[in-house]
């Protein structure tokens, strides 16, 4: 019986180069995948890496995962400040809602996370969309929090759904309620 040993010293040219970014890459598939952010295993698996290697890149878990899911906050909607603050306010809540539906275990992360970078992501989104708006800190605060946690809800019962099927654009009615009561102020 042989014993196949780890190959030593540096790897051959041929070998695709381990970075921030392919790292992150492949966590977003696996996640999209597999639901849920994977294990540094895992990740080490298919980036055929020693799980070591990844700490090089992040100093522990919660940093690889605050990355992989800004990295894919970051996929939402950018709103135009120019433009119609409410198509481009009910244009950031789909794409929201659309990645959430694409990367299943996402919302769950996302609720579970300690740290804020990707909230600040759809924070700083919300502010380009109702900047013509100027809303003041306090109403501001509240209109985004009532915001979040409704489309929190909103995908939550789009992953929970049988029979019935809840789906993003039956989101534009609620929305122009919510968007009517937000001019009003």
């Amino acid at each position: 019986m042989t014993v196949k040993g780890k190959k030593r010293g540096r790897p051959t040219t041929s070998a695709v180069t381990l970075s921030k970014e392919r790292i992150i890459e492949c966590a977003n598939t696996l996640m999209e995948k597999d639901g849920k952010i994977p294990s540094i295993r895992k990740l080490a698996a298919s980036l055929d890496v020693d799980p070591m290697a990844i700490y090089y890149y992040f100093a522990n878990k919660q940093a690889l995962l605050e990355a992989v899911t800004v990295s894919l906050v970051e996929k939402i909607y950018s709103p135009q400040p120019s433009g119609d603050w409410q198509q481009e306010l009910e244009k950031l809540c789909e794409s929201y809602l659309n990645l959430l539906a694409q990367y299943p275990g996402l919302l769950e992360t996302l609720l579970g996370m300690t740290s804020y970078g990707p909230a600040t992501v759809f924070t700083e989104r919300f502010d380009l969309a109702t900047a013509s708006l100027s809303l003041d800190a306090e109403l501001r605060q509240n209109a985004l929090s009532m915001l979040a946690d409704y489309l929190h809800g909103y995908a939550l019962a789009m992953s929970c759904q049988s029979g019935h099927e809840l789906k993003v654009d039956m989101l534009s009615g609620p929305l122009a309620f919510y968007m009517r009561a937000l001019q009003q102020v």
